[in-house]
């Protein structure tokens, strides 16, 4: 049985023999949160009410982790160390994609079925980060969103400018910008595990339909933003008036309501 989510409702998505508990929550044109290591913590779920609350239907998948467990440095070593070694994740893959978006693609094509609208919106954050540019293969998705994209992880110049992604999938993501199709992303400028050659490889591939939003974490920014700082819009948001991190946010939603629902 599922652990209850508050504000959430939860279901059951089978794809290809494999099946996980997605969170519901909303009205209006679906959105796929995916969330970060180590799992749907508060910060996440609370992310996931405000995109809702905007009119968009959010899918939420628990990927790993325990929902509404608090992050901890034990719990967030545990995650990752089970993300390394699954087989569904892939974590070193440079030119690869981990074969876990075959499962979450057919979800924003359930998704899109089932509210309707020009597509649907793919979010993913950290170990996630870059799936939404593996889901992009879809023409379903319409609003891709990279938070802090922290895989392929290492330290070699081609694992810190890697985009986990196949060539023959960077081909069709290429096609699709080039259409019309924009990406969104977001990173703090001294996070370690989102390098800056990361978001120069997306400028280089994608042209005009990359947006990127660095925030400044380094040695005496001005918002005394930690060196260390990671999760744009979840654990490391401070929502008040004048910050880039609620500026990053307000873009985030922004971005889906012109791509997912631009009569309003």
């Amino acid at each position: 049985m599922a652990i209850p989510v508050a504000g959430f409702e939860a279901e059951r998505f089978a794809h290809d023999g494999a099946e996980r508990d997605v969170y519901v929550r909303g009205d209006g044109p679906g959105v796929v949160v995916m969330h970060e290591v180590p799992g749907i913590t508060p910060q996440v779920a609370r992310f996931a009410r405000r995109v809702a609350d905007e009119g968009f239907t959010v899918f939420m998948p628990q990927l790993f982790g325990t929902p509404n467990k608090p992050l901890g440095a034990v719990y967030g070593m545990q995650s990752m160390a089970r993300c390394c070694i699954g087989r569904e994740w892939a974590t070193l893959g440079s030119r690869r994609s981990s074969p876990i978006t075959d499962w979450l693609r057919a979800l924003c094509r359930y998704a899109h079925g089932r509210c309707g609208g020009p597509g649907v919106g793919a979010i993913g954050m950290c170990m996630t980060g870059n799936f939404a540019l593996a889901l992009m293969v879809d023409e379903a998705v319409m609003a891709p969103v990279l938070s802090q994209p922290s895989l392929p992880l290492g330290v070699t110049p081609a694992a810190r400018a890697g985009l986990h992604l196949t060539d023959d999938a960077l081909a069709v993501v290429k096609e699709r910008a080039a259409a019309g199709c924009p990406v969104l992303a977001m990173r703090f400028t001294h996070d370690p595990l989102v390098p800056a050659a990361r978001f120069e490889r997306l400028r280089r591939e994608l042209g005009d339909a990359f947006e990127g939003i660095e925030i400044d974490s380094g040695p005496g920014n001005p918002h005394g933003i930690p060196r260390l700082a990671h999760s744009v819009v979840t654990t490391h948001l401070v929502d008040r008036d004048g910050h880039p991190t609620q500026a990053a946010l307000h873009r985030v939603l922004g971005f889906f309501h012109e791509r997912l629902r631009p009569e309003a």
